[in-house]
C-alpha cells in the first residue's frame, strides 16, 4: 500500500503520518517513511536549495525543481518499494506541486499535470490523506511546536498564497474522490488517528 499525507505547512500531516507508520508496525508490516523532496542524496539536496531563503526562485524554476526531485524518488525508491510488500507512507507527494505551484504559485495547471505525469511515470498513491486546517490555525500551531526555528522560504509565501493551496487541495480532492480523503483536522490528534485507521482497515479489507 502506498499512502501520500498532504497539507498545508502547520497542519499535522506529519505527525499523522508517524502514529501511522506506528500502527502499520504493530501489525508486523514492514514500513518506509520517506518525505518530499527527500529520501535519495539528489532529492534532498534539491530540498535545501528550495526551502533556503537565501535565494530568490522563480515559479517555473521551483516547479521543475521539485519534479526532479520526485522524479529520483520514483525511480530509486518508490517503484523498488512497490515490487516488496512494503507500506511506503509518504509525507508529502504529486498532489502538492499541483496545490502549491498549480494553484497557489498560479501556473497553468495543464502544464503542471503534464510535467507531473513526467515526474510520477504514473506511480500514483493508492491512499491520499488531506489533513485540512485553515492558514491561520496551522501558523498557530507552528509557532508553538517544539524546534520552530525560521520559517522557510516556503512558508514564508504568507496567507494569501496558502489559502489558495488549501482551495487547490480541495479542488483535487473534488475531482478524485476514491483516492482522495479529506480529513478534519481542527480535532486531537487522537480523533484524527482514528479516521485515519478506519479508512485504511477499510480498504485493506475490500477486494
Amino acid at each position: 500500500m502506498f499512502v501520500s499525507f498532504e497539507g498545508i505547512d502547520g497542519s499535522g500531516k506529519s505527525t499523522q503520518l508517524n502514529l501511522l507508520r506506528e500502527w502499520f508496525e504493530a501489525r508486523g508490516h514492514s514500513v518506509m517513511v520517506i518525505r518530499e523532496p527527500g529520501a535519495t542524496l539528489l532529492s534532498e539536496s534539491i530540498r535545501e536549495i528550495l526551502l533556503s531563503t537565501k535565494q530568490s526562485i522563480t515559479p517555473t524554476a521551483e516547479l521543475l525543481l521539485f519534479s526532479a526531485a520526485r522524479t529520483q524518488l520514483v525511480e530509486k525508491v518508490i517503484q523498488p518499494a512497490r515490487t516488496t510488500n512494503t507500506v511506503i507512507l509518504c509525507d508529502r507527494y504529486v498532489d502538492s506541486t499541483t496545490a502549491y505551484q498549480g494553484y497557489g504559485r498560479g501556473l497553468d495547471l495543464e502544464r503542471v499535470q503534464a510535467i507531473n505525469a513526467i515526474a510520477t511515470r504514473g506511480v500514483m498513491p493508492d491512499l491520499t490523506f488531506f489533513i485540512d486546517v485553515r492558514y491561520e490555525q496551522a501558523q498557530q500551531r507552528m509557532q508553538f511546536a517544539e524546534g520552530g526555528g525560521e520559517p522557510d522560504r516556503m512558508e514564508r509565501a504568507g496567507g494569501d498564497f496558502f489559502n489558495r493551496v488549501r482551495d487547490g487541495y480541495l479542488s483535487i480532492a473534488a475531482t478524485e474522490p476514491k483516492r482522495f480523503v479529506v480529513i478534519d483536522g481542527y480535532r486531537e490528534r487522537d480523533a484524527i488517528h482514528h479516521d485515519l485507521v478506519s479508512e485504511v482497515e477499510r480498504r485493506l479489507t475490500t477486494p
